[in-house]
């Protein structure tokens, strides 16, 4: 469990950092979303009711479709495609921080990969507007979590690399939680923290420690320091036998 603990709060930070590209993204569609709420319950609990509503069926789509990569966890590890998943999720970290700030927009050509499975979606969506009840909320935000995102996607690509279905799950989970504040206060017009997401330094910070995650998530050395603990674990007592060289190989190659 104090294992999982770093994992999550960096997929909840990535939710938070991407705050940018929720407005980019679902800014627009969470204002539609609204809309179709009728005009007298636009305000207090019956608004609150719907836009969590919204949300909740949203993250349960995220948290989803990190069970569903997540159990294909036997690739990661009899095929050893873990650490191919983890440089594809570092590649497409930094690439979301160069969109993050406006450097580079070749994430919306990845994006364009599950517009295939949203154009079938898309006509479930609208069936389900105007919204009047919650659970009509919940079924059209699970439905938006469908939505091609790249932040979604690379977020998605980093959680099942870790070949956990459960893991992945709670990833995807604390991820979506990232994302609620900036949706919230999009759907609820909350225009002083939308101004301060949109200014460019903020939008430049949370890029640029997106990329640094990015370049973190790819293998190399530090991932054979992670996995060996740290400084500590290549220190051993008098006790500890000695291996010899010509025997230890390549002990020290990493993934």
């Amino acid at each position: 469990m104090s294992e999982l603990i770093p994992l999550l709060l960096t997929a909840l930070a990535l939710g938070l950092l991407g705050g940018g590209h929720c407005i980019g993204m679902c800014g627009g569609l969470m204002g539609a979303l609204t809309m179709a709420i009728p005009a007298e319950e636009r305000q207090g609990w019956p608004l609150w009711r719907v836009l969590l509503g919204y949300n909740l069926g949203r993250i349960a789509s995220y948290s989803a479709a990190g069970a569903l990569l997540g159990s294909l966890g036997w690739l990661a590890r009899d095929a050893g495609l873990g650490p191919a998943l983890r440089v594809i999720a570092g590649l497409l970290m930094i690439a979301m921080g160069l969109y993050l700030a406006n450097w580079w927009a070749g994430l919306t050509r990845i994006e364009a990969v599950g517009r295939g499975l949203w154009k079938y979606l898309q006509p479930v969506a609208r069936r389900l507007m105007p919204v009047t009840h919650m659970p009509q909320a919940i079924a059209l935000g699970a439905v938006w979590g469908w939505l091609p995102c790249g932040l979604v996607y690379s977020t998605l690509i980093w959680a099942s690399s870790q070949g956990s279905a459960p893991v992945s799950a709670s990833l995807m989970l604390a991820f979506g939680l990232g994302t609620l504040p900036t949706l919230l206060a999009t759907g609820l017009a909350a225009q002083k923290m939308l101004a301060l997401l949109r200014r460019r330094p903020v939008r430049i910070t949370a890029a640029v420690l997106v990329i640094l995650f990015g370049i973190w998530t790819i293998p190399g050395p530090h991932t054979a320091w992670v996995m060996r603990g740290g400084h500590g674990a290549h220190a051993h007592s008098d006790d500890d036998p000695v291996v010899p060289s010509h025997e230890t190989g390549n002990a020290h190659t990493h993934h």
